[in-house]
């Protein structure tokens, strides 16, 4: 058996298995449900199908597990049953309270379903040992998303010899095909962390063959399920209270205000409590469609983004979606290149969302009406109300020429007041129209084909995309992928008459060839979109490029008793180019990985780089300082980065880093951190030389007194560093470090030092009670904000959120008049109460 495995493996065949693994494993139905209680003692486990005899596949090579595991499986007409024996130390085993989905520090089991048998998409369920839960969507070549909740029991306990988990999935939860003869297929997996994070598979998995589900086992004999419609409604309300930093009243016209000192120039508002009334709601049409509406849906969140380095960042930042209605059956609408990125979908009066899968095909559909983009703050009505009413002043008529306004003067001003008083009302408290169309068929065994469609639709900004894609298993270890993709914008008005211009048309595409093998392999991927590309429903970061990537890798068999567990060296080439033939950029860079015992990472990095930059990019022809109409840089990083879980208690990492020639943009980041570049320093000598003044003889201002963008190289420093503490199973902290700084060469001034400190910390009470804390402090913003939250999740839907999220400057600046101020100022701050609950119910049977 050892032999026809390797001789399989050299093949790139999946390897020999046993038979009572080779062929669907019957899976029994209960007369009885067990109590999900963390104790098998349920007389009924007894007549469970048994999955056992597992591959030990990280770090061994389907070797024998350290510690054996036992999984148990069966079920009713409403529900899936799972059960698992896992033999180990208790007092080695890593078992805390985390929040739901955040137990992969811990031990774990758990299982793909691939309940529609295509080996392409899974449910992926995990479990720790105290039986909190971490559910989401596995995709083939896209891996894990545990954004999916869906509503499920589990119980886990510690025993003298381990540790116990029972878990209960009502079908109702699921999206499947089943009956007679029908398989599905699954992964059954288990992590024990303190042998070296070893991974053990029920089924071994070559590493000479690409892909997971590919070499799933497969469990049938589901039959007589009850087929349910079910009906789901979330009512949620959310009560807020706000507080905002804004410009305080100007003075009264009165002389004893003169003595009064100072006035101040801001002051803290507080808004009437608001309160928001939603309702989501999701009807199971049949096991594999699903509809969801939702109306004025609570989209509060309780998890902020992260704080990130926005300074010197040319291209737009990649934020997660994290709102529940659109997290639920996403897989189906992402992209190689991010067509859809429902945050771009703001705040939805109403939207609907219908998904699911016949046969060989899946579909999405998802429509919303979007108020955001005419939403306007009061401060920006405010403001253009002042606009217009500062058009509309009578004519000035002086004693002189000079004083006097011409009347062909005064009735230009009243018509840009009526432009700008039009403009406004055709935009304000106006929806965006917004709708995405996916379709997808199953092709072969392992391979897909797609058809994509986005329509964004405000007033006179009117976007389309419409494209294919397709990926394919050409062998046991090459995948190819690929995407074509067309769009449409009408966005702009012709200066002279006021019209819409017609639709401007781009295109784009991406593709991938990856070979995957058990100690080599290698990737070519490729990628462009024209200068007029646009998605407004989805995220791009660069427009007019073509990119080229090559990449390969080596990897020694791993060796799990030895001090260094697995070796690998990895190189790549990368390049972009524009649509008219300019070279935009090349870098080329050497990793090397070393996996040690005891859980601890080391990778060496050395990049170097060539970067290029036109100045019709950074505002048109002759936006840049000098004659010039491009600069280049070359580029050399060095890098290290480490990470290790020291024992139950502490983890942690730490990355540093060093990039010599990376281009200072000259954006400034005011205003800690004005511009630094020549051209900056020059326009002040010539305005303190009195060479920028307006005259008869010098009616034009001189082009240095404009300081125009001159971007340069420079030094460039990263940190990224952390630490994590459980002192107890209900007790998780971590702390975080992020430094960014960047030097010029030509000026030796500092463009820009960005410190980020991050505090997390959550007291888990129960699995479904806990508080939580974040700070996050930006020296380069000057800014602290801070989140305290207190939450109780039952299961997924039902919830109930008390918070308190603050904003304050610390040694800032003034936002009204620039003036530096010590200590402590608030921006604002919120308190707010957030509840929902679950209200389900079955027809049919």
């Amino acid at each position: 058996t050892a032999g026809a495995a390797k001789l399989a493996a050299a093949k790139g065949r999946a390897l020999v298995v046993p038979a009572e693994k080779a062929r669907p494993v019957v899976i029994p139905k209960f007369d009885k449900a067990p109590s999900i209680d963390g104790n098998l003692g349920d007389e009924i486990w007894k007549s469970a199908a048994v999955f056992k005899d597992f591959y030990q596949i990280q770090p061994g090579d389907n070797i024998a597990p350290t510690k054996p595991t036992e999984m148990l499986m069966g079920y009713d007409a409403k529900t899936l049953y799972i059960a698992v024996r896992a033999t180990d130390d208790p007092s080695k085993v890593r078992a805390t309270i985390p929040k739901r989905d955040g137990i992969f520090g811990d031990d774990y089991v758990g299982v793909y379903l691939d309940t529609f048998n295509d080996r392409r998409k899974a449910y992926a369920l995990f479990f720790s040992p105290l039986g909190v839960q971490a559910d989401g969507i596995y995709t083939e070549g896209q891996n894990e998303d545990y954004s999916l909740d869906i509503v499920m029991e589990s119980k886990g306990a510690m025993t003298a010899d381990g540790y116990v988990i029972e878990v209960a999935i009502p079908f109702k939860s699921l999206r499947y095909t089943a009956g007679k003869d029908k398989v599905w297929n699954v992964q059954l997996f288990r992590r024990i962390q303190h042998m070296n994070a070893e991974l053990d598979s029920w089924m071994p998995i070559s590493r000479d063959v690409q892909g997971t589900l590919n070499q799933a086992g497969q469990i049938t004999g589901l039959e007589g399920i009850s087929t349910e419609r079910t009906l789901e409604l979330i009512p949620s309300l959310t009560l807020s209270e706000t507080g905002r930093r804004v410009r305080a009243l100007p003075p009264l016209p009165f002389p004893q205000n003169a003595q009064a000192g100072p006035q101040p120039v801001d002051r803290i508002v507080n808004q009437p409590i608001d309160y928001d009334l939603g309702l989501t709601a999701k009807y199971t049409l049949t096991p594999t469609v699903t509809l969801d509406f939702a109306y004025n849906p609570d989209f509060a969140q309780v998890e902020a983004d992260a704080t990130v380095v926005t300074a010197n960042q040319r291209f737009p930042i990649f934020f997660s979606e994290k709102r529940p209605f659109f997290l639920e059956g996403r897989e189906i609408f992402e992209t190689r290149s991010t067509v859809v990125h429902t945050r771009a979908i703001v705040d939805p009066d109403y939207a609907v969302k219908l998904t699911g899968k016949r046969g060989r095909n899946s579909f999405g559909l998802i429509l919303a009406s979007d108020n955001a983009p005419g939403n306007l703050s009061e401060d920006d009505r405010s403001e253009a109300r002042a606009e217009v009413e500062r058009l509309r002043v009578p004519r000035r008529v002086g004693a002189t020429e000079e004083e006097s306004e011409s009347v062909a003067a005064f009735n230009a001003r009243l018509a840009r007041a009526t432009q700008l008083e039009n403009e406004f009302n055709r935009l304000v408290d106006r929806n965006a129209l917004i709708g995405v169309l996916r379709l997808k068929r199953d092709v072969g065994r392992d391979g897909s084909l797609g058809l994509f469609g986005t329509t964004y639709n405000f007033v006179d900004r009117y976007n389309h995309v419409g494209g294919i894609d397709g990926r394919f298993k050409i062998d046991p270890k090459t995948v190819l992928a690929f995407e074509l993709l067309g769009t449409a914008t009408r966005d702009e008005r012709d200066a002279q008459t006021g019209e819409l211009l017609p639709y401007r048309h781009a295109f784009g595409y991406s593709w991938m060839w990856d070979y995957t093998g058990r100690n080599w392999g290698y990737v070519f991927e490729g990628g462009g979109r024209t200068e007029d590309y646009r998605t407004d429903v989805g995220f791009v970061r660069r427009t007019n490029t073509n990119n080229a990537f090559f990449a390969w890798r080596y990897s020694t068999n791993p060796n799990p008793k030895a001090v260094l567990t697995e070796f690998r060296l990895q190189h790549f080439v990368n390049s972009n180019f524009d649509w008219q033939g300019r070279h935009q950029n090349a870098d080329t860079g050497t990793n090397i990985n070393f996996q040690f015992a005891h859980q601890t990472f080391v990778q060496i990095g050395l990049n170097y780089a060539y970067e290029r930059l036109f100045d019709f990019e950074f505002g048109g022809p002759g936006s840049f300082a000098g004659a010039d109409s491009e600069r280049s840089t070359n580029i050399k990083t060095i890098f290290v980065f480490a990470e290790r879980t020291f024992n139950k208690q502490f983890s942690g990492f730490a990355f540093v880093g060093t990039r010599r020639g990376i281009f200072d943009l000259d954006f400034g980041s005011e205003p800690r951190y004005p511009r630094v570049s020549p051209a900056v320093f020059a326009a002040r000598e010539a305005e303190a030389a009195g060479l920028c003044r307006v005259t008869e003889e010098q009616p034009v201002v001189p082009r240095v007194c404009l300081a125009l963008q001159d971007p340069g190289p420079g030094a460039g420093l990263d940190i990224d560093a952390g630490i994590t503490y459980k002192p107890t199973s209900a007790l998780n902290a971590s702390l975080s470090y992020t430094k960014a700084r960047l030097t010029r060469y030509d000026t030796d001034r500092v463009a820009f030092d960005d410190n980020i400190f991050a505090l997390r910390s959550t007291y888990q009470f129960t699995r479904f009670l806990f508080a939580r804390a974040r700070v996050d402090y930006d020296t380069l913003a000057a800014n602290v904000r801070g989140q305290f939250l207190f939450g109780w999740t039952p299961n997924p839907g039902t919830a109930f959120y008390a918070g308190y999220n603050d904003d304050l400057n610390r040694n800032g600046f003034n936002p009204f008049n620039g003036q530096l101020e010590p200590g402590f100022r608030r921006n604002g701050r919120t308190f707010f109460v957030k509840m929902s609950y679950l209200f389900r119910r079955s027809f049919g049977g």
